[in-house]
């Protein structure tokens, strides 16, 4: 990475895994375009309401963000996976590099940045559920720009996976640029209609669902409606209960292992980077998010986001 003052410039590809992407003999199978944030997690047996103060947990700091999760996610399954993204030039920014480099994500278009890394404040309760507030950071510098440079990257890769912690231009950009896009529409907003007709699939939780759509529902009628506003197949995850899968030819209901959740946090990342990857692996949704679910549901016995990620002996007795 090279900083010249307050502008970026981003350095060629790095080839981690012994692959060069767009540059090398063999591309990325799958490229995650998003935030890398540090996780700042509290532990308590109940949330404060308004204008009290509660003791929690020592304080823990881990690797995360929506981009990065789901790039570690997939590497940790055994995808040959790059991100492209912008990380602090303080403190937090050097620790989110090294833990993405020891996962063996491809980091050639991980751009360093003046100023504060992305950061998420985490307060996890004793049912496992987490509340979330988002300082997006250098997060928030990610740029058309920038997508131009990675274009090649982005147009060899099976699998583009967006999200929303970085800028709706700039994802829209990847969208634009990739040959089979996933998109989680998390943290949920409004999205062009552009963008809604290149996912293949929409990932929705039953928040994000009833954002779009306007209303709340039974899964199998939320699916149906969320195909309807023009995405190429949809994914509404249900968290314990698995997840529904709609395409033009139906809608097809997944279940999910039972276990025992410590922490959900980034559990939705951790879906999203296994579907994305067995989809650029080519299997059909259906199966992809089969396994996705597995992956979910190992990755809230343990806690933390990166942290909790499985590998694939750890899926054996799911």
């Amino acid at each position: 990475m090279t900083v010249h003052g307050g502008d970026v410039e981003p350095v060629p590809p790095e080839d981690t895994h012994g692959w060069g992407g767009e540059d090398g003999a063999r591309p990325y199978e799958m490229v995650v375009v998003g935030s890398v944030n540090a996780d700042l997690v509290v532990r308590v047996d109940r949330r404060p309401a308004p204008g009290e103060t509660v003791i929690g947990s020592d304080l823990v700091t881990h690797p995360g963000g929506k981009g990065a999760n789901q790039a570690v996610a997939a590497a940790r399954l055994g995808a040959r996976v790059a991100l492209l993204g912008r990380i602090g030039s303080d403190g937090h920014g050097e620790f989110l590099h090294k833990a993405l480099a020891d996962d063996g994500v491809g980091l050639g278009h991980l751009v360093e940045t003046p100023g504060p890394s992305g950061a998420a404040l985490i307060t996890v309760g004793a049912d496992g559920d987490n509340s979330i507030i988002v300082s997006p950071g250098v997060n928030a510098r990610l740029s058309e720009d920038d997508v131009a440079a990675a274009a090649g990257l982005l147009a060899s890769a099976r699998v583009v996976s967006l999200q929303l912690e970085s800028p709706l231009a700039t994802v829209l950009a990847a969208a634009r640029t990739a040959a089979r896009v996933v998109f989680n529409l998390s943290p949920p907003a409004v999205v062009p209609d552009e963008l809604l007709a290149l996912c293949d699939p929409l990932v929705v939780n039953e928040h994000e669902a009833a954002l779009l759509l306007g209303r709340r529902g039974a899964p199998g009628p939320q699916a149906r409606g969320l195909l309807a506003l023009g995405p190429r197949s949809v994914v509404l995850t249900l968290g314990a209960g698995g997840a529904v899968v709609a395409e033009p030819g139906g809608v097809t209901e997944v279940p999910s292992p039972r276990v025992e959740a410590v922490d959900t946090t980034g559990a939705g990342d951790a879906f999203t980077g296994a579907l994305a990857w067995r989809l650029a692996g080519g299997d059909d949704l259906a199966t992809a998010t089969a396994f996705a679910v597995r992956v979910g549901a190992a990755s809230v016995r343990r806690p933390g986001a990166q942290s909790s990620y499985p590998y694939p002996e750890d899926l054996e007795a799911l």
